[in-house]
């Protein structure tokens, strides 16, 4: 052949193999460093749903942290006060005569912060403490490299010492749910090390048993109540060459050609009312069962099960030379580089966390997930369900992972019984209720004194994951099964509405904005406020269509809708704001990182673009008004806030802030991102890592609001991409390709049949075999599309006109589990 054409046909192999390796650089999903954690916030996390553990990757020096999901200080029963209910009584009474400040100071005097004796505000989730390796020789090393791979939840650390590479790799199975610790090294005999435990509880024992280093002890004392939850983990080497000997309190190996060690960890804990469990008995059991398939085979077994949720979702947005530096790096330069990978990776991270730490049949993801080093952690890392809790599973749907819900409803059918008593102590009142927060103990109680904990809505929120699941998956029988806790949840509120202070309205009173106020002295308790009225609005309403589905409660059901008849319509205040308050209270000036009133536009579907745009531009100006930097996770809401409001540029924004160095301090209200990825409050919280990727997935797809909306708020930043395994309400599973934010592919699954009706812009046209979709006309008829009619708002003043998107809106009867490809014009 000729030079030239030569020369042609290696340019071409190469642009090709470019192409190849950016497609591949695009789709791998991997967190990666030069250097071990200098501390916890840069360490690794895995996850099994029941252990957590924190891989520092240390050389000479490994700690791997780990948590058991059932270590809580305490043991099991409710918080819930006596003889409260003449106080709620009268500080009702304070705020409908408008004497505000009497009836928080009454609330602060009845619940004051700190907890009374006797009584507990809820329990501390705790660490089991540390796996401790210890390489005496691996004091000089290079070519340092450690990493996550989220595509099979597996860590590993590798460097050379004297001309030797090592290696580690780590997973938490989610087969057998223990650990796995493989250390390898490329010449014989070189595996050296020293294996030991470490734990902050004071109450611990080490020691040898049946050639496994155990630890044992029971969660910490706190505020004078003793711990309860005993514990028990132990770990056992499995070596090549090289020869063991138990020691005291720790194990020597050496000259071994690999180690594999073995971890399991158990505790006495069986529900919320009973811990008679055998705690070194289940750990055994959970060794055993690792024990029966080698590693390899354990390994391929936890990948095969982790990917068989992590696979239903790829993202894919592109990828440049940024992918090729370490996370730390990419997070410190994404405000400055375009790096559109690091986007997605971050919405897999998500993913990957929910799968790590919500298994079915075990916990909900508390504030940390389930990762944290402490005996009391901020905010106790308990269930705080104003926010942070709900937050957790924003992605569970949307995101392919309905498994991962389980947890979280198990939990309510728990709360749906303890809730009976506050309901029934506290407000006289059927059915079930609980406040803002709650603890493997399932209290109800009000928590943190009357100010922070005189919300009587937690129930009424949590709830809003059971109906939404339904949409989602139209699971009669899982509707049934929850039905009780849905009617319990509208029995409370049936019974504690109480007309507001002009006698209009039927409001729920005495309540509170979450952790907001609106006079000086810190007075926040209140009627009526926007966000319990949006609330009391859905749990009726959710109650109604189930009482509907299922044939139940018919008397009851007339009851419920002759009273939300009476419940307050949402209205724009002087300020062209959303009101937070039944009266017009709000301040330009308010940067408070709670905007609950804005519940009505995320996650409820209350206040639509397209239906009431006045009051679209009303949530738009109290978001404005509010400011972009604040907290993770608040930030986290704001991206979904954004994305309903199809503004993709602010969206991105937010994104772009959270995605930006944490502070170094640990307090405060300015967000961002640890070098491992995960969610600052700060410190960390997990809520605003599964707000984001909640986030991003309504920027592509919503479903709420009668319709399939594709690509609604999209960013400008991020032109080009690929989307496969979105979930729509309706069972729809969606996959599509864009490029100049043009929608190019577009295949829908549908798992459930019936009416599939798409919102897209305008310049695109949609058909079938060359057949052109029909536009819709009036209401969807698919019962998983039914929009609840609001009351029409009150307007004091506007400001501003809401921008609505030119679109076309398109009709599709489908068949259950057939798949739709559309050509796309």
């Amino acid at each position: 052949m000729k030079p030239s054409f030569i020369r042609l046909l290696s340019v071409i192999i190469f642009c090709f193999a470019v192409l190849q390796c950016q497609f591949v650089s695009s789709q791998e999903l991997r967190l990666f460093y030069d250097k071990p954690a200098a501390n916890w916030n840069e360490a690794l996390p895995l996850g099994s749903g029941n252990m957590g553990a924190m891989v520092y990757g240390g050389v000479s020096a490994e700690e791997i942290q780990l948590n058991e999901e059932t270590i809580w200080a305490g043991r099991p029963g409710n918080n819930v006060p006596k003889g409260k209910y003449e106080d709620i009584v009268k500080i009702r009474k304070l705020l409908t005569e408008g004497k505000n400040k009497a009836a928080q100071a009454l609330s602060n005097e009845a619940f004051p912060r700190a907890a009374p004796k006797g009584l507990d505000y809820g329990m501390p989730y705790q660490t089991f403490g540390s796996l401790l390796l210890d390489f005496p020789d691996h004091q000089v090393f290079k070519h340092y490299q450690r990493d996550l791979d989220l595509n099979k939840a597996v860590s590993s650390v590798s460097y050379e010492v004297n001309g030797v590479t090592y290696k580690r790799e780590i997973f938490t199975s989610l087969v057998d749910h223990t650990m796995r610790v493989r250390i390898t090294a490329d010449q014989p005999n070189k595996i050296s090390l020293n294996v030991g435990w470490k734990s902050p509880h004071s109450d611990v024992k080490v020691g040898v048993a049946n050639k496994r280093l155990f630890m044992s002890g029971k969660s910490s004392t706190v505020d004078a109540k003793e711990g309860m939850v005993q514990f028990y983990g132990f770990v056992y080497p499995d070596i090549k060459g090289g020869e063991v000997k138990h020691l005291k309190r720790n194990i020597e190996i050496k000259n071994a050609n690999e180690v594999i060690l073995y971890v399991a960890i158990a505790t006495n804990f069986q529900n919320y009312q009973d811990i008679s469990g055998n705690p070194s008995r289940r750990a055994e059991l959970l060794y055993h069962k690792a024990k029966r398939v080698d590693y390899q085979n354990g390994l391929n077994k936890h990948i095969v099960q982790y990917q068989k949720f992590f696979n239903r979702v790829k993202l894919d947005l592109g990828s440049n030379d940024q992918a090729k530096k370490t996370t730390d790096i990419r997070i410190r330069e994404f405000g400055k580089k375009f790096d559109p990978q690091l986007v997605a990776l971050y919405f897999q991270f998500g993913r990957y966390l929910l799968i790590s730490s919500s298994q079915p049949g075990g916990q909900p993801a508390n504030l940390q997930g389930i990762w944290n080093d402490k005996l009391s952690p901020p905010w106790d890392s308990k269930y705080t369900v104003n926010i942070n809790t709900e937050m957790n599973y924003w992605p569970a749907e949307v995101g392919n992972l309905k498994e991962m819900h389980q947890p979280l409803f198990k939990m309510l059918k728990d709360l749906s019984v303890t809730g009976q008593e506050s309901a029934r102590e506290m407000y006289h009142a059927r059915g079930w209720n609980m406040h803002h927060n709650t603890d493997l103990w399932r209290i109800s109680g009000v928590v943190d004194g009357g100010f922070y904990g005189m919300w009587p809505m937690g129930g009424a929120w949590l709830t809003q994951h059971i109906w939404q699941h339904y949409l989602y998956n139209g699971d009669v029988s899982f509707l049934r099964e929850y039905y009780d806790v849905l009617k319990g949840c509208a029995l409370f509120y049936l019974d504690v509405l109480t007309k507001d202070p002009s006698g209009k309205w039927l409001v729920v009173s005495p309540s509170i904005s979450p952790e907001n106020s609106y006079e000086a002295g810190g007075v926040g308790v209140s009627a009526g406020t926007t966000m319990d009225n949006q609330l009391v609005f859905d749990v009726f309403h959710n109650f109604i269509r189930a009482s509907n589905d299922l044939k139940r409660d018919v008397p009851l059901r007339d009851s419920v809708i002759q009273l939300l008849k009476q419940l307050p319509p949402m209205q724009v205040g002087q300020h062209g704001q959303l009101q937070e308050w039944l009266q017009d209270l709000d301040k330009t000036t308010d940067r408070h990182r709670h905007i609950s009133h804005l519940y009505g536009l995320f996650p409820s579907g209350q206040i639509s673009p397209f239906r009431n745009p006045e009051l679209a531009q009303a949530a738009k100006n109290s978001l404005v008004y509010r400011g972009d930097k604040s907290t993770g996770w608040s930030m986290g809401w704001k991206v979904n806030w954004w994305a309903r409001l199809l503004d993709g540029n602010r969206a991105y924004k937010l994104i772009m802030d959270q995605l930006s160095p944490a502070p170094e301090e640990q307090n405060g209200q300015n967000g961002g991102t640890y070098p491992n990825l995960l969610d600052a409050h700060p410190p960390f919280q997990i809520d605003g890592n599964f707000g984001c990727t909640s986030g991003i997935a309504e920027m592509l797809l919503q479903s709420y609001d009668g319709y399939i909306y594709l690509m609604p708020a999209w960013p400008d930043e991020l032109p080009n991409g690929e989307i496969k395994g979105l979930v729509a309400r309706g069972g729809f599973i969606v996959d599509m390709s864009w490029e100049n934010k043009q929608l190019t592919a577009l295949t829908i699954k549908s798992t459930l049949g019936g009416n599939c009706r798409l919102r897209i812009s305008n310049k695109i046209a949609l058909s079938i075999n060359g057949k052109k979709l029909e536009e819709a006309k009036e209401e969807n008829p698919n019962s998983f599309y039914l929009v609840n009619t609001i009351k029409v708002p009150t307007v004091r003043a506007q400001k501003g006109i809401f921008q609505l998107p030119e679109t076309i809106v398109y009709d599709m009867n489908t068949v259950k589990g057939k798949v739709y490809r559309f050509e796309v014009q």
